[in-house]
């Protein structure tokens, strides 16, 4: 699962604080969707050694995640994968300080498997366990990257979520804002399955999200408008399903007046992309805005200019991960680990992932923010 970020840091930048304990070597294992990723780094964020296998291909055929295929394939290839990140690294289980695991939010079935093995290796090897909240991982990434301390604003954007907050330390966020509905990834790739862009030679192996990034590069953005939701809302939240269906409307009077049936690709295919990008970023960008104003993605390079519109305005710095680093994978659990181990170890025997499906982001701001009812002045998305 792809997760674009945003950082936007509220103070100024300053060096690093040293973090004890620097030679510790920690496992990192992510299982939260259809992703199985492990890796060993340092305290310091060095990658020691890493493995990755992903399910992309094998749910492309099927439209979806089917989430006991994707338990299946975590089981199958769990092992492989981290012991190749072991012995990529040079180090033995006897070396490690410790084994970091994805328990939440996620597939309940994928979680099981990542904590299943984790509960046999700590047990094993007797290594201290530190269970990892998979969208607090991902919304510190950029800490192992760049120089930036807390507070800072972050956004997150993924096929399972989109959620504005503030993050004021590695276990401390103020949620803004989130989506009321649908995630944008999972709106878009519905609307390229609607598309049927797997049909299209260029688009075959390529997830919705990215098939429709694609051919929104040869696209024209003005040939469909679409209403950017939720307008009227002076709050941080977000909503995509209504967009989704605007877009549904369109492709069904479209394949009417060229004739054709549903499945078959539309010769205006590359516009509706566009269209559909576009309204998108505007979105993210608009309600990032209020999240800016009121106190406080990416991979798709184009929602990365619709937000650098914002920062640039606000006199803001926009932080983006690297791709790399934006997709799940075993490196972006260390994000997590930079308290001395001993403060966030907790007891295995308590962490159960079927009551972890959906896990919040810290503390939920989303009501005080709607009832200040923040206005914010108009910004053209003259995007690039």
């Amino acid at each position: 699962m792809d997760v674009f970020q945003l950082i936007l840091p509220i103070c100024g930048c300053v060096r690093r604080q040293s973090r004890a304990g620097a030679s510790s070597l920690v496992l990192g294992i992510e299982t939260s969707c259809d992703d199985t990723g492990a890796a060993v780094l340092d305290l310091n964020g060095n990658i020691l050694g890493e493995s990755l296998h992903s399910q992309k291909e094998v749910h492309l055929k099927t439209g979806g995640i089917i989430p006991t295929v994707a338990q299946q394939l975590h089981r199958e290839h769990i092992e492989r994968v981290v012991n190749e990140a072991l012995a990529l690294s040079g180090v033995s289980p006897q070396q490690l300080s410790a084994v970091a695991t994805t328990v939440k939010p996620g597939l309940a079935l994928s979680l099981g498997i990542g904590l299943e093995f984790s509960r046999r290796f700590v047990t094993q090897h007797r290594k201290p366990f530190i269970p990892i909240h998979h969208m607090e991982a991902h919304a510190l990434t950029a800490r192992m990257t760049e120089q930036v301390e807390f507070p800072f604003l972050v956004l997150l954007i993924s096929g399972g979520h989109a959620l504005l907050a503030v993050a004021r330390g590695v276990d401390d966020f103020l949620l803004l804002g989130q989506s009321l509905d649908e995630a944008p990834g999972d709106a878009m790739d519905k609307v390229a399955r609607r598309l049927s862009l797997t049909k299209h030679p260029l688009c075959s192996p390529l997830s919705g999200g990215q098939a429709l990034e694609l051919l929104a590069q040869s696209g024209d953005r003005t040939s469909f408008s679409f209403t950017t939701p939720m307008g009227q809302s002076l709050d941080c939240n977000f909503s995509f399903a209504g967009l989704r269906n605007q877009v549904s409307l369109v492709i069904e009077k479209k394949e009417e007046e060229e004739g054709v049936a549903p499945g078959s690709l539309l010769s205006c295919v590359n516009d509706l992309a566009a269209s559909v990008q576009h309204t998108v970023a505007c979105h993210l960008a608009k309600r990032t805005h209020r999240a800016v104003v009121s106190g406080g993605v990416a991979s798709n390079q184009y929602i990365r200019k619709a937000l650098s519109l914002i920062t640039e305005r606000e006199g803001l710095r926009l932080l983006c991960p690297p791709p790399k680093l934006c997709t799940d994978n075993g490196i972006m659990i260390q994000s997590v680990c930079i308290n001395p181990l001993t403060d966030i170890v907790l007891s295995l025997l308590h962490v159960d992932p079927v009551l972890f499906l959906r896990a919040p982001l810290g503390s939920d701001l989303t009501a005080e923010v709607r009832a200040a009812a923040i206005k914010v002045p108009p910004v053209k998305m003259r995007i690039t």
